[in-house]
């Protein structure tokens, strides 16, 4: 009993360890981009990212061989190409803060794109969770009052779409290969995802990279630690939490990155800012509350960032 307490213990230890490297990558990230273009950087993040996790699936004799290899070239596109590649662009004119919150509206659009591509229709809670993340997403976009950062916004936002499409899509995977390793099927996903950044990198004009000591740090922060590193903590506290916990825990990396752009970056949200955020907040708890209670994992492949 005593011994089953520890293992919880650290289990729950290396899901806050891991929330706080996603939640604080969001100032390192608008950081390094100025030092970089947004493509640049994703190119570098994802391409060494890549390189990191097949190492470690070589060091752990994981198997390389895959099934599935379409699936999963779609996979990376929408989850390397489409979600990271969004969510740096939206960084380079939006603020950390605002840009992680509605990126992290993702589990909404899992909910609401389960009804018609997996035939889960909204019920009970999930209902005032819809309306929540709704009304959150209206308060922050502010329509009435259009600002500069608009467009920073849209992308962000699509980057969460196209998270969700990726989780659907994984979901969708393991269903037809449940015994297909996450680690593995990460590492392939995020290597055929690479391609696109890289070529946009190659094709799109940019002021050329610095490489500062800070621009180096966030590139080893993203490529190690954030992808390799964030990955080994995810599966450790997968393998001895309940999936429903260990994703509402990471739902507050978005709260870090907030409140350490607030600090670090002075990005000072305004009131109506600061109540989307809040009923986007409150949307996601209810939403992992459902999970919990489903035994399911609102995020069951893809949790980055």
């Amino acid at each position: 009993m005593q011994n089953s307490k520890k293992i919880t213990i650290r289990a729950f230890i290396a899901l806050m360890l891991l929330t706080i490297i996603w939640g604080y990558n969001w100032v390192v990230m608008k950081s390094a981009l100025i030092y970089s273009g947004a493509f640049e950087f994703a190119a570098l993040r994802t391409v060494i990212g890549a390189i990191c996790l097949f190492a470690i699936v070589i060091y752990m004799r994981k198997p390389l061989h895959v099934k599935e290899m379409p699936t999963i070239i779609l996979l990376g596109l929408m989850q390397t190409s489409g979600f990271t590649g969004l969510l740096i662009w939206a960084l380079v004119e939006g603020g950390a803060g605002k840009t992680a919150v509605l990126t992290y509206t993702m589990p909404f659009w899992v909910m609401v794109m389960a009804w018609p591509l997996l035939g889960e229709k909204l019920s009970g809670m999930q209902w005032p969770a819809a309306i929540l993340s709704t009304m959150g997403m209206l308060f922050i976009l502010d329509p009435l009052h259009l600002g500069t950062d608009q467009f920073s916004m849209f992308l962000a936002v699509l980057s969460g779409i196209f998270w969700a499409l990726s989780v659907i899509l994984a979901k969708k995977l393991h269903q037809r290969s449940p015994e297909l390793d996450l680690l593995t099927l990460t590492a392939w996903q995020m290597i055929f995802g690479s391609i696109p950044l890289v070529v946009v990198a190659l094709l799109v004009p940019s002021q050329p990279i610095q490489w500062t000591p800070y621009f180096i740090g966030a590139v080893i922060y993203n490529a190690v630690f954030c992808n390799a590193l964030a990955w080994l903590l995810w599966l450790y506290a997968l393998q001895r939490l309940s999936a429903g916990v260990a994703s509402m825990s990471s739902m507050l990396a978005p709260v870090i990155g907030v409140l350490a752009a607030w600090m670090q970056l002075n990005e000072v949200p305004t009131m109506t800012e600061l109540i989307g955020m809040t009923l986007i907040a409150a949307s996601l708890v209810i939403i992992s509350i459902v999970s919990i209670r489903k035994h399911t994992p609102i995020d069951p492949a893809m949790a980055q960032d």
